[in-house]
């Protein structure tokens, strides 16, 4: 990546920023639209409310188009707690069914599933970690005929495992369950398609690698998912005509517009339209292929040294997610603190020092981190 893209991030002239994986510091021309938009409000009131509608809809188009999908099929939420409560909530539950996951997914994807179990005797089955990874033969192997849904996300944020989507998709759809994936950890530096890998429902937001500051979050559900899914938390603009005040009898809005309640964060969709478009326009291959290169290069230097790699670098498995442990004794905390004095940002989860790098970072930040670990 060349210095030109690097100039649009305030943030490298401060620190090593090397935690996208809890929350990406936007670049400047995503700010400027926020802020843009914010000013219209304030100098303006609602005078120019409806080119805010149509910056949604641009924005709804640039994500489906990210996603593979086609736009009437993503709906905006805060999220992806919301996403996926609102998928789970849904759904017509019976005592016997069960729910598939990951036992170390992040709590997003964990209560909304253990609610159900309180509420309905729902079965939450969960697949264990092995060695950093998932066990996919495993996970599948937990699949039966009263499964009604697999849920795991795209890439773990506690180990930057990535899963093979499609085959568990197929493993989903040979049981008649739906793959409900959480992609917050994705989407933006690895490529997606919802139809070709038998994504159901996709959830995430836009604070990490979508590089827009936390309040947007959005959901994706299939036809397939449409049929099964019900909207539980329904507001004004949930119908095809929400300027009709007076006719309640519109039904829902078309796929998955029927989840979008009322008015969203207009400013900050404002700066997700300007995320969205730099990293379309970068490309989500190329980006793919720089991180890579990165954290290639970060797992083969830095097990010379008293540290153990905990990700997956297997094909197919590795992603832009890298987290080691210190094998002195040192604990995650304790890393942590120690590159942070040094400017060098990173994340303690659990054991394990997270690192995860996006499309402005370089080599020679990943060698400064590397000579800076104790």
């Amino acid at each position: 990546m060349n210095e030109t893209l690097r100039a649009l991030f305030p943030v490298t002239k401060r620190a090593n920023y090397l935690n996208h994986a809890a929350v990406s510091p936007p670049p400047q021309a995503t700010i400027d639209a926020i802020q843009a938009q914010l000013r219209d409000v304030s100098e303006n009131g609602s005078v120019n409310f409806r080119s805010w509608i149509a910056t949604k809809e641009r924005t709804r188009q640039l994500l489906a188009g990210m996603l593979g999908a086609r736009p009437e099929q993503v709906a905006f939420l805060r999220n992806t707690s919301d996403a996926l409560s609102t998928v789970a909530n849904g759904l017509d539950w019976r005592a016997g069914d069960n729910i598939l996951t990951f036992r170390n997914e992040f709590p997003s994807n964990i209560y909304p599933w253990l609610r159900l179990r309180d509420a309905f005797g729902v079965e939450v089955r969960m697949c264990e970690e092995r060695d950093g990874r998932v066990d996919l033969d495993e996970l599948c192997g937990l699949i039966d005929g009263r499964t009604r849904l697999v849920a795991i996300s795209h890439v773990q944020y506690a180990s930057g495992f990535r899963a093979d989507l499609e085959r568990v998709g197929r493993a989903a759809r040979a049981h008649d369950a739906l793959l409900v994936v959480d992609v917050i950890q994705s989407l933006g530096v690895v490529p997606l398609d919802v139809e070709s890998q038998l994504i159901d429902v996709a959830a995430g937001a836009c604070h990490k690698w979508l590089l827009t500051p936390e309040g947007v979050g959005w959901l994706y559900l299939s036809a397939r998912a449409r049929a099964r899914v019900k909207p539980t938390l329904v507001g004004w603009i949930s119908v095809p005509n929400p300027d009709d005040y007076s006719n309640f009898d519109q039904g829902w809005n078309v796929g998955t517009l029927a989840w979008e309640t009322g008015t969203g964060p207009a400013s900050l969709i404002h700066g997700l339209e300007v995320s969205l478009k730099l990293l379309s326009e970068t490309g989500v291959q190329r980006i793919q292929d720089h991180l890579e290169t990165l954290t290639d290069h970060l797992c083969e230097r830095v097990q010379r040294s008293n540290y153990q790699l905990v990700s997956s670098r297997r094909p197919g498995e590795k992603s832009a997610i890298v987290c080691i442990r210190n094998t002195a004794g040192l604990s995650s905390m304790d890393l942590y603190a120690h590159l942070k004095k040094r400017n060098i940002i990173t994340a303690p989860r659990g054991d394990r020092l997270r690192i995860s790098p996006h499309l402005y970072n370089t080599l020679a930040e990943i060698d400064e981190l590397i000579n800076a670990l104790p």
